[in-house]
């Protein structure tokens, strides 16, 4: 027995190892030509409307209808308050699978707690595209605890083929709570689109909180995509270091804080991966960071090459990633160099890639329709 379970770990160990190394490939020609459309307010996300227009957020509160051929926008009323300062104020927008018979459409953003604290919520609404209103809004999920800070909300949300609802729910820069099952921060979530749990949800019998939880050991969760086959993938950022692409399983531990591929910013090591293999170490791990936001896993077939591939927005690399997928391993194929902060990316119904540019720290929030080259 023990000799098994001493195999176990070293190929477990040894696993950890080949997954994380990750090489860093010199910035790639672009097949593609940039073509700005518009300019947002620290836009955070987009997608796309049957009729082939966009939503597009923005984190002081704006919900905007945005005509993709002038650039013209349109304010949505009956957005939820928001918390907003930091990485806090409105987040993701994501439309229910059956948009078009219900007209649900998702946000995330970050609710205000009694005095200075905020968590990450998820509320629903029916969208009139008439009134360019939300109504019926109801707030269908929330972090708990609320806790001080402006950092590390997360809350991207996804449905997968199911129509269940997915939501990164970040650790808000707390630590602990990624291990604590007490809370639903530094966890990825999964529960029906009406906000209730699935009794199938690993943790289901460990109370309310517990139930919701999926997996478990996150950090800061900026990008949530399935791939054609289902598979779940997730990127998350590192600490000083490591940042991450992990695919998610039921019940897994990613191990965060305990074990991570980067360190504290105080400077203070955090053990690697592979010296406690009982946690699930990433698939690809960046150090340099590339600081990933936004993400999609493309579809189409307008950039030779790039079926199946995901793209991520790169904050402090200014950069677009391409990262290449066999089953369940992944690589860094490409990065192209875009000389500013990307903070989302959205496939358009047509195939073309949309990035949104960060508003912070010199972007300017421009929205870029990515044209490939004849």
């Amino acid at each position: 027995m023990r000799t098994s379970v001493l195999t176990a770990s070293v190929s477990a160990l040894l696993l950890a190892i080949a997954t994380t190394v990750q090489a860093q490939p010199a910035p790639a020609a672009k097949p593609f030509v940039e073509q700005e459309v518009a300019r947002f307010e620290e836009p955070w996300a987009m997608t796309f409307l049957p009729d082939g227009r966009l939503l597009v957020s923005e984190k002081a509160g704006r919900l905007l209808v945005v005509d993709t051929e002038t650039g013209g926008r349109t304010k949505v009323a009956g957005v939820p308050e928001v918390a907003y300062g930091g990485q806090g104020g409105l987040g993701d927008v994501v439309l229910h699978p059956r948009f078009a018979e219900n007209g649900w459409v998702y946000l995330s953003f970050a609710e205000p707690g009694e005095g200075d604290t905020a968590g990450a919520a998820v509320a629903r609404a029916r969208l009139d595209l008439e009134a360019n209103a939300l109504e019926d809004l109801q707030v269908i999920w929330r972090q708990f605890p609320k806790v001080a800070g402006q950092g590390h909300y997360g809350h991207r949300i996804a449905f997968d083929r199911d129509g269940m609802l997915w939501i990164t729910s970040s650790e808000r820069q707390k630590f602990d709570p990624a291990q604590d099952m007490g809370s639903n921060m530094g966890k990825i979530v999964r529960l029906r689109d009406d906000g209730s749990v699935p009794p199938d949800n690993p943790f289901a019998g460990q109370g309310e909180i517990a139930a919701q939880v999926w997996s478990l050991g996150h950090r800061n969760m900026l990008g949530i995509a399935f791939d054609g086959d289902g598979r779940l993938w997730v990127h998350e950022m590192g600490p000083k270091g490591g940042d991450e692409l992990n695919l998610i399983e039921k019940g897994v531990n990613y191990g965060y804080p305990i074990v991570s591929e980067g360190d504290h910013y105080d400077g203070k090591p955090i053990p690697d991966h592979s010296t406690q293999p009982q946690y699930r170490a990433p698939v690809v791990s960046w150090t340099p960071v590339i600081s990933p936001a936004g993400f999609v896993i493309y579809s189409g077939d307008r950039y030779p090459g790039w079926t199946g591939s995901g793209l991520i927005g790169g904050l402090s690399s200014q950069s677009l990633v391409r990262v290449a997928f066999d089953g369940d391993r992944a690589r860094e194929a490409e990065r192209f160099d875009m000389g500013t902060r990307i903070r989302e990316v959205e496939q358009g119904p047509d195939g073309t890639i949309w990035l949104l540019e960060d508003g912070t720290r010199g972007a300017q929030g421009r929205l870029f329709r990515l044209e490939p080259r004849s």
